[in-house]
């Protein structure tokens, strides 16, 4: 029988953690879930890695983001002594602000392409959420120049941007899932040429690398939309890096925005107030109101969810103010602030998530309904549907089981044609709330239940 040599790097820094063994497959398995991935991990797991046994699959990127998270500091697989990921990967890719970041999408866009396991199952990593912030007045000037490449100009510009919005467009209507793939494709091959064209302007350069960071936003997205929530995060970074350089007033504190918001759907709260602080700081006085009121909603529910209830219902109102002042004075948002629909809808509907956070189901219910209504359906068949989702929670919650099914009915009428990972956890979620009213026998519940399986069947 071999004899396994015990894993004394891992050890240590279990033992650093201060953590039990169930404790560290606690925060391990917490890590996975964030990523869709649902591990049976226990201390029993854990004493045998550090007498060493391997762990399998993604699991030895997980226990290092989980370790990295206790103690602070980044730490890799080689630290807890596992080794490089099978091929050699490179499980760091698109976790810094350090390289072109055209190159970096490109090799992370293959590795996507290709579902390459390694990326598509990665952790959210806490030490890279806060570089951004870190780094916030670094010169970016990293994207690589070529000589002698096709000369570009406002009109080779103008082409990648309509193909961008047309995916952006086809994504709010038919899910993340729909056409990921060749979008992706399409990053790594045109929008890569066309950043490493001559160009007849340094307007049209700045154009380029503006749309190329709405196209690695967009791809970004769409592994959000999958529950991919580490590869989300690596395309947000290089939207990041290419938004910075191409010097688009706005558009940089857009991408940590964003950012903010994924830090906050996945309660890491650690730098979402900071990431929405700074967006907004980048963006304030340099663009119109409607995309400030975009900044100042995401700025109110970070302070929600940091427990400052009058500073956020205040910036809820001033994102109310900025949006009516930009409608009154015919705002036009940029192509890249329209990634969720109109601004006016997209404020309604984290309006809603602020009042949900601060226990206010009514006029969470409320604002979900009119982010719900501000949408044109054709287009938008995903937010609304999720909204609505969102809806009929808050609606129940209140009580109000029947007003709810009827919105929950609504919610999977528009979800026809959707391939969404998260429509589909919404749904799961629906069966869960309406449990307690099919075992008491309320009839619209069951039938809104069967409805629910029948979908996820479908979608299996």
């Amino acid at each position: 029988m071999t004899q396994r040599t015990a894993n004394h790097q891992l050890k240590t820094l279990i033992d650093e953690t201060g953590l039990p063994y169930d404790g560290i497959a606690r925060a391990l398995k917490a890590v996975a879930s964030e990523s869709g991935q649902r591990l049976g991990t226990n201390k029993s797991a854990v004493h045998h890695w550090t007498l060493g046994a391997v762990p399998q699959g993604a699991t030895p990127g997980y226990l290092a983001e989980a370790l990295s998270r206790r103690l602070g500091r980044r730490i890799t697989r080689e630290d807890v002594g596992l080794g490089s990921p099978p091929g050699g990967e490179d499980e760091s890719i698109g976790l810094t602000l350090d390289f072109d970041p055209i190159e970096t999408l490109t090799a992370i866009g293959s590795a996507d392409v290709n579902r390459r396991r390694f990326l598509a199952a990665s952790a959210f990593s806490m030490a890279a959420s806060g570089l951004p912030l870190e780094s916030v007045q670094e010169a970016a000037a990293r994207t690589r120049s070529v000589s002698g490449g096709a000369l570009a100009g406002h009109a080779d510009v103008e082409a990648v941007r309509d193909m961008v919005k047309l995916f952006m467009d086809m994504d709010e209507r038919h899910g993340g899932q729909h056409g990921r793939a060749a979008f992706v494709q399409y990053l790594i091959t045109d929008v890569r040429d066309l950043c490493r064209a001559r160009f007849s302007s340094e307007e049209a350069r700045a154009e380029a690398l503006s749309v190329a960071s709405a196209a690695a936003h967009l791809c970004g997205w769409k592994a959000y939309d999958s529950g991919e929530q580490g590869l989300a995060q690596r395309y947000y970074m290089q939207s990041l890096g290419l938004a910075r350089e191409s010097g688009i007033p706005g558009q940089d504190g857009f991408v940590m925005r964003t950012m903010s918001q994924q830090g906050m759907k996945l309660h890491r709260p650690e730098h979402c107030l900071a990431l929405a602080e700074t967006g907004w700081a980048r963006a304030k006085g340099r663009v119109d109101a409607q995309v400030e009121a975009l900044f100042a909603v995401t700025h109110a529910h970070a302070l929600a969810k940091t427990g400052q209830r009058q500073r956020a219902l205040a910036d809820v109102d001033r994102a109310h103010a900025a949006l009516a002042a930009g409608a009154a004075a015919g705002d036009e948002a940029p192509f890249w602030a329209l990634v969720w629909g109109p601004p006016a809808a997209t404020v309604h509907s984290r309006t809603a998530k602020v009042f949900e956070t601060l226990g206010d189901r009514g006029n969470s219910a409320r604002s979900y309904a009119t982010a719900a209504a501000s949408r044109p359906g054709a287009t938008y068949a995903r937010i609304i549907a999720l909204d609505l989702m969102a809806q009929a929670e808050q609606q129940a919650k209140q009580g109000g089981i029947e007003q709810a099914c009827a919105t929950w009915d609504r919610a999977i009428d528009t979800m026809a044609g959707v391939k969404s990972t998260r429509t589909l956890k919404a749904v799961r979620s629906l069966r869960g709330d309406l449990r307690p009213y099919r075992s008491r026998g309320v009839r619209v519940a069951a039938e809104l239940d069967e409805r629910a399986r029948v979908l996820l069947t479908q979608h299996r």
